[in-house]
Order: C-alpha cells, then structure tokens, then sequence
C-alpha cells in the first residue's frame, strides 16, 4: 500500500470548499474526471454510499467513512475494478487568510500515480474562488 499527499490553496473561502465537498450533487463542477454522482442524500455522512460515474464513464463505487464538518474532514474508500483506494480529505484556512486543501490517499501506487494529476486539477479547481463570488 503506497501513500501520496496533494495539496493546493486558493482564494475561495473555506466555507465554500467545505460545501463543494460535503454536497455529492456539486462534485462534478469542480472536478472534471467526474461525470455525474450516483448517490442518496444531499449531503455526505459517515456510511453513505454511492456511485461516482467517470469521464471516460467508468462506474467508481464509493462509502464515506468520516465526516467531521467542524474540522472540515472527510474520508472515503473507492473501489474500480480490483482498485481500492482510500482518501482522506481535509480544508483549512491559512495564516495569510487564503484557504488550503489536502488530499492524502492511499492505495496501489500506479493508482495513485495515475489518478493524481486530475487529482491536482481538481483541487485547484475546487479552492479556487468563482467570478462573482
């Protein structure tokens, strides 16, 4: 099992990148190897179960394992095929007032290296504060 950690900050603020993550119906806008969230309920909780459906529109079963909203962390499991994958997700806001991100995964490691460039993608997408906002 090989153990990856990305980062990345922005200028969103923290609440919003929390409701980005704790909301499955708002993942595909900012994540864009997401296709569509396959899942019940508005908002994720520990033992929520669902699909994330890929861009190439691979099916990805996923559980949610830990939600704390005070803390702003989250974990889950993901399963594609044989690949299981574990991420833990967290946001914070910085000494300079910007908002940070980390995603600490934990898998196989050509997993982890395949998955983390959209995975860097994605989390600037996500902290990255929208026009208008």
């Amino acid at each position: 099992m090989a153990r990856m950690t990305l980062r990345a900050t922005g200028r969103a603020p923290a609440e919003d990148v929390w409701e980005r993550y704790a909301r499955p119906g708002l993942w595909p806008t900012w994540s864009p190897q997401i296709r569509s969230v396959r899942v019940r309920g508005d908002r994720i909780e520990p033992g929520m179960e669902g699909e994330v459906v890929s861009l190439p529109g691979v099916p990805v079963a996923f559980a949610v394992e830990e939600v704390s909203e005070a803390r702003r962390r989250w974990t889950w499991r993901v399963r594609a095929g044989p690949v299981r994958m574990r991420l833990h997700h967290s946001v914070a806001v910085l000494p300079d007032g910007r908002t940070g991100t980390e995603l600490r995964m934990e898998g196989p490691l050509p997993a982890l290296v395949l998955y983390a460039g959209p995975a860097r993608l994605a989390l600037r997408r996500l902290v990255r504060a929208r026009a208008g906002a």
